[in-house]
């Protein structure tokens, strides 16, 4: 269990850290969604964040369709 919970946080900070190099700092709540990913969702996150070209693409995939950014 100690293996898996250690693969998970390495996906998340990886996750997290591809994220932020695309779109610069995420807002709280998008942080906190992507922690609640398991590690297979992370890892596909990790690759289909390459295809993502806006936010919203970010918030389409993480289930938030149709919120605007103010």
């Amino acid at each position: 269990e100690g293996l898996q919970e250690g693969l998970k946080q390495e996906a998340l900070t990886l996750a997290l850290r591809l994220l932020r190099r695309r779109f610069g700092e995420l807002e709280t709540r998008i942080v906190a969604k992507v922690q609640e990913l398991s590690r297979e969702q992370l890892e596909e996150l990790a690759e289909d964040l390459l295809d993502f070209s806006e936010l919203e693409d970010l918030d389409a995939w993480l289930g938030y369709p149709g919120l605007e950014s103010n």
